[in-house]
């Protein structure tokens, strides 16, 4: 069969022309978005009796026949018919003869591509939310299990203060919240319909937008048929909002690589999630953490390849964007590949809390609170921040910590110090401290968790609710 666009034409397109423009080893990916947005565009098309209803009935059968043919695997597809949209129509054409090209009618494949994608990435969208409320979930759960479990707190990776590992994992929670913030916004702007501009200026046929956007399940129509072929913004932020998340991931995995070293041994990775060296038999390695941190650099190039590809890129719709897919499909996987291994990963570590106290007792990472102490007592602050550094390094020549010093030798850098410095010394009272609304005080993170739980809850019946609506 010849082209389907193929009447202006007098010669046959190059083989190499047709192997390098074509999508379709790609775009396929698109097969039942296709199909879901013929089947509504077809349905309109009735309804305005633009097609007679026996032409509707044939092609709606036709195409459900297709994705029965595609989803067994029966559907070779073809890169001389191009992309989706064309092995889809030939398809349908073969089964049901040439009525089967009335299906075009009223589209093009511009407005016809741009609103596969939207199909397509709605539902990532939301599946985007649950598996990262499961994240949070599985982050509360490591949260609650150590409430009173303390462990250094870093700055400049150096020793700073004592916090509460619940507290240290709270953070995380917080920081996919923000990621699922970001996700559930941006589904306002993938929830709309292109369908309808035609090439780039509507159609002449006497078409029903709304009508196909209600069948599809879209909160909104683009207001301008231009923007409506060209606009690719949602996917840059769908792949901004996706490189956060491995943002958020390889830091997470870059101290879960730490942690599980030898010189930190604060926690332990279950086996199901580490792997071995063929050389080294002693080894456990991290490598679900360590390829999650690697494939943070591809997510970052699919969001600068993308926006590189719509550089002073003019109206309307152009070849170039046919760029816009691999990159999306390839941070679609990444993500879902990450996220499905992070949570049991998370859920399962176990936590070293002997080695994380004792790597507390072995620091000055409470020498804030002497600083405090004695700014308590009306020192000015400045000046006990010289006194305790100078305290620190007393104890570094003498290679003891604070709680080894004697009050005489706490008075010999002030007369202020007497026997309560012990006290408050005490890494649990050096965590409680703190607090204050967002603090590492065992009250604060308690609370915090609870307000965690409440926005996990409701994210989670967000996610529920569109996934009902979306079958």
């Amino acid at each position: 069969m010849s082209k389907l666009w193929g009447g202006r034409f007098t010669k046959k397109t190059d083989q190499l022309v047709e192997e390098y423009t074509a999508s379709i080893l790609f775009d396929k990916e698109l097969a039942e978005e296709d199909i879901q947005g013929s089947l509504a565009h077809v349905t309109m098309l009735g309804k305005c009796g633009i097609l007679p209803a026996e032409d509707v009935k044939k092609i709606q059968d036709g195409l459900h026949e297709v994705l029965q043919r595609i989803r067994r695997g029966e559907v070779e597809f073809s890169v001389s018919d191009e992309d989706i949209h064309m092995n889809v129509e030939k398809t349908l054409i073969d089964i049901i003869g040439p009525v089967g090209g009335k299906l075009h009618t009223g589209r093009s494949r511009n407005d016809q591509v741009a609103t596969d994608m939207h199909l397509y990435l709605r539902k990532r969208v939301v599946e985007f939310v649950g598996m990262l409320v499961k994240l949070q979930e599985a982050l509360i759960g490591q949260a609650k299990a150590n409430l009173d479990t303390i462990v250094p707190g870093y700055t400049h990776l150096q020793r700073a203060q004592p916090i509460l590992f619940a507290h240290h994992m709270m953070a995380y929670v917080s920081m996919f919240g923000r990621d699922i913030e970001r996700f559930r916004d941006s589904y306002k702007r993938v929830d709309m319909l292109p369908l309808g501009a035609g090439a780039l200026a509507g159609t002449t046929f006497p078409i029903d937008r709304h009508f196909v956007a209600e069948q599809l399940g879209f909160e909104r129509v683009y207001e301008n048929s231009l923007d409506a072929v060209s606009d690719r913004d949602f996917i840059v932020e769908f792949l901004a909002n996706a490189s956060l998340v491995m943002t958020h991931l390889s830091r997470l995995c870059e101290e879960i690589v730490l942690w599980s070293s030898t010189e930190f041994q604060f926690v332990e990775l279950d086996d199901a999630f580490t792997t071995g060296s063929s050389i080294m038999p002693q080894k456990k390695n991290p490598d679900v953490a360590e390829l999650v941190r690697g494939k943070t650099g591809r997510v970052y190039g699919n969001l600068i390849g993308m926006l590189t590809v719509l550089k002073a890129l003019p109206l309307a719709y152009n070849k170039d964007m046919q760029e816009d897919k691999e990159g999306m499909f390839d941070t679609v996987r990444t993500l879902q590949g990450a996220l499905q291994l992070f949570a049991p990963m998370i859920a399962t570590m176990k936590v070293n809390r002997d080695r994380m106290r004792q790597a507390v007792n072995q620091d000055f990472s409470n020498a804030t609170d002497i600083a405090d102490y004695l700014a308590g007592k009306g020192m000015p602050f400045r000046q006990a921040h010289e006194v305790i550094g100078k305290t620190v390094l007393y104890c570094i020549q003498n290679q003891k910590y604070l709680l080894d010093l004697t009050l005489q030798e706490f008075l010999q850098f002030s007369e202020l110090f007497d026997d309560r410095i012990y006290e408050v010394l005490q890494p649990e009272n050096v965590v409680n401290a703190r607090n204050v609304y967002g603090g590492t005080a065992t009250t604060q993170v308690s609370e915090a968790i609870g307000r965690a739980e409440e926005a996990v809850g409701l994210n989670n019946r967000w996610f529920e609710e569109y996934m009902e609506k979306s079958k």
